[in-house]
Order: structure tokens, then sequence, then C-alpha cells
């Protein structure tokens, strides 16, 4: 079974490297700053007795005022996990790092966050949707979405 670090071991980890990258320290997660999720994601990613070198899984969440990206990582050589959390603030074009250049199973979870919320994730090599059609309106797990007109969200030629 894979020991699940608790949100402040994930913090006196992480602020070895990054004394000012974290946000706020959670139960079972930490938050860390936005700008530096691709470095902390690195030094997770490639420092021996860390190798958190799966990543699990990516979700977002819609507070309203800020989305929150939660990215879910493991170890296999350790045997450890951690759940780390970064926050995009902005309706229009909320941004945050992409991870693809460290772990490559980010590809297609960062375009689902992408179609589905909106997020935009910098760096990303090919940030384009992937459930919906290219011109679908919104991203229909807004909190907002529902504000679409839905009448006329066809694909063309349908």
């Amino acid at each position: 079974m894979t020991k699940e670090l608790d949100g402040l071991t994930a913090a006196e980890i992480v602020a070895r490297s990054f004394p000012d990258g974290i946000v706020e320290v959670l139960a079972s997660s930490i938050v860390i700053r936005t700008d530096l999720l691709a470095e902390v994601a690195r030094y997770l990613h490639d420092t021996p007795g860390l190798s958190f070198n799966y990543l699990e899984g990516i979700a977002s969440v819609d507070y309203i005022d800020y989305f929150e990206v939660v990215y879910n990582l493991v170890s296999l050589e350790e045997n450890h996990s951690m759940v780390i959390k970064v926050q995009a603030y902005g309706r229009e074009k909320p941004e945050v790092p992409s991870v693809v250049s460290i772990w490559k199973t980010a590809d297609f979870q960062e375009r689902e966050e992408y179609d589905l919320m909106g997020i935009v994730f910098t760096g990303h090599p090919n940030l384009k949707r992937i459930m919906l059609w290219e011109g679908f309106p919104g991203h229909p797990l807004r909190k907002d979405f529902l504000e679409f007109d839905h009448r006329n969200i066809a694909p063309a030629g349908d």
C-alpha cells in the first residue's frame, strides 16, 4: 500500500528548496504558488528519495473566485504519494504552467481541464479541446456555464 504524505510532511519537503513556495498547508495536501509549479514539480520528480515519477491525475475545482488545480503524485520507487494544488485567478483566462515536460501523462489531463474548465496550461505543446469540438461555446464544468444559451451548440455539419 502506498503511504500518503500528509500536508505537513509535504510542506516540509517542498520548503527545503522553496521556502516561499507554499501558500497554504492543509490536512492532506499543500497549495503552492502557481508561478513555482513547474519548478516544484521538477524538484519532486527529480530529487532522490522523493522520486514522484508518476502523475496519477489532475483535477480542478471552480470556486467562482478562483480555480484550483489538484495534482495527485505517486513515487513508484519510494512507495509514497502526495497531493499538491495551485490556484488560478480570473474567469477570462485562468493560467497554470504546464507540467507535460515533467510527466507525459499530463498531456491529455491538461487538455481535459482546458476543454471542460477553460484553464490554460501555459507551455503545453498541443493545448486544444480533447472531448468537445473546436468552437464549442464555453466550458461545461464551470459553475457559470448555465448562463450560456445552449440552443445552438451543435457542431458544424449537424
